[in-house]
């Protein structure tokens, strides 16, 4: 089978691997889309802290089941999947409390102990694959690993109180936070991103307003657009250096603020206005089994999540695909790939 492999810093190969053998509980899938991911690009570009090259590709996926291990019981050959791209060891006190996410110990896709998604053929555990509704296209299949990142979020978030909220970053994630959140019954969404296309999606998915934050005061605007008090909870879903500041500053007394970014490098954080105004900032890590069934569930009812998607390309492009999300060189959301 053909496979999409970062054998160094920015060089992807094709490669031709061998279709992997199942274990008794576990199923083959017949990959039809996988999505390129931010972690991807880090592989991409050497700079990932687990996924060194050669590795192959992506943990988003979606297609067909054509064969099953003699204990599968959930699956039959034909049946439309998706794959929670995790595996915890079982036994550590995350995985006992429903925190697989935070198990040190987990199997993940694209490292040695399980094959990334950019393959023709992937085996998966009978407990990590779900079904896909029959309607439901393979493409918005594949959206539903990124979307269980925006329901973790959401989930950290404690306050009842759904009036308001903001999401700094309108990239595939916080666009799908807003997807999610409006699903959820908040009402005014604003967001923001530097980029005029995303700014233009989040309108399209039902952003109240999106700014520019290089060019408008985003907390002296959206303090206006609430009265004064600002929003009940704010997702930050970009990294610029100011980012954690600018989210207490939009955000109300008693409020919360969610981190969903990685931010990597040290940036500086006014932590008095934290601690005035009583708000808490809290931390997301991918997302828990429970978040990914209700990812997969909004996916099956049809939450409308297809706008994040910008382009489909081959396998064999999958190195362009990268290169656009590097360089921007195209106005561009989630990129996938077809196999």
């Amino acid at each position: 089978m053909k496979a999409a492999v970062v054998t160094k810093p920015y060089q992807v190969e094709i490669e031709e691997r061998e279709i992997p053998e199942i274990a008794q509980d576990e199923v083959l899938i017949k990959v039809e889309r996988a999505g390129i991911c931010g972690s991807d690009l880090h592989l991409y570009k050497g700079t990932h802290a687990f996924r060194k090259p050669p590795a192959v590709l992506g943990h988003e996926i979606s297609g067909t089941v054509c064969r099953t291990g003699a204990k599968v019981t959930k699956f039959q050959v034909g049946d439309r999947v998706t794959v929670e791209p995790q595996v915890g060891c079982g036994n550590c006190e995350f995985c006992k409390s429903g925190h697989v996410n935070l198990c040190t110990g987990k199997r993940v896709p694209g490292t040695p102990s399980w094959t990334g998604t950019f393959v023709e053929y992937f085996n998966a555990p009978e407990q990590a694959v779900y079904k896909l509704n029959d309607q439901i296209s393979f493409e918005v299949g594949a959206l539903v690993e990124p979307l269980a990142v925006a329901v973790q979020a959401l989930d950290q978030i404690t306050g009842t109180s759904k009036n308001s909220m903001a999401i700094l970053g309108s990239g595939t994630i916080g666009l799908l936070v807003l997807a999610a959140a409006k699903h959820r019954g908040y009402q005014d969404i604003y967001c923001t991103d530097t980029a005029p296309f995303n700014r233009e999606l989040a309108l399209k998915l039902g952003a109240k307003a999106a700014y520019d934050p290089l060019e408008t005061d985003v907390a002296e605007q959206i303090k206006k657009e609430t009265n004064g008090k600002g929003v009940d909870a704010c997702v930050i879903a970009a990294g610029a250096p100011n980012i954690v500041d600018q989210a207490s500053a939009v955000t109300k007394k008693l409020g919360e603020v969610v981190l969903v970014s990685m931010i990597t490098k040290e940036i500086p954080v006014y932590t008095y206005s934290f601690v005035f105004n009583e708000q808490k900032l809290l931390g997301t890590m991918t997302y828990t089994t429970e978040a990914f069934e209700e990812a997969a569930r909004l996916i099956n009812e049809g939450l409308d999540v297809g706008a994040v998607i910008t382009h489909e390309l081959p396998l064999e492009e999958t190195g362009r695909g990268l290169e656009i999300l590097d360089k921007k060189t195209e106005n561009a959301g989630k990129i996938l790939v077809h196999l």
